[in-house]
């Protein structure tokens, strides 16, 4: 059995759910639209985040990365060099969070009724 393999069964029935699972989290959703747009340094991205710790920030990245959701890239430098990506897979998150960005807007307008 591979390591997808069984990361797959692994994970809930509920497409919905599956979703939620990967991109559930309040940071991750942040970190999907900051990389949206193309590559980051940890440092861009943990300023253009904004409230998060170094160490959330990272274990989220890790968390995504072993999802298939984050390239992580290290070029050996001094000092090193680490830029952050979507793959093809988080790029495909674009309409979802095109979605919420409408939603959360038209949210925002029937406030102001």
């Amino acid at each position: 059995m591979t390591e997808q393999t069984a990361a797959k069964k692994d994970l809930p029935a509920c497409p919905v759910e599956t979703t939620l699972t990967l991109i559930g989290d309040k940071w991750k959703v942040l970190i999907l639209r900051d990389l949206l747009p193309g590559t980051k340094r940890f440092g861009e991205l943990k300023k253009s985040i904004g409230s998060v710790s170094q160490k959330v920030l990272t274990a989220q990245l890790r968390a995504m990365e072993a999802s298939g959701l984050v390239n992580r890239t290290v070029y050996a430098e001094v000092p090193p060099r680490v830029e952050y990506s979507l793959t093809e897979l988080g790029q495909s998150l674009k309409p979802v969070l095109d979605a919420l960005q409408i939603w959360g807007e038209n949210y925002k307008e029937t406030l102001d009724l």
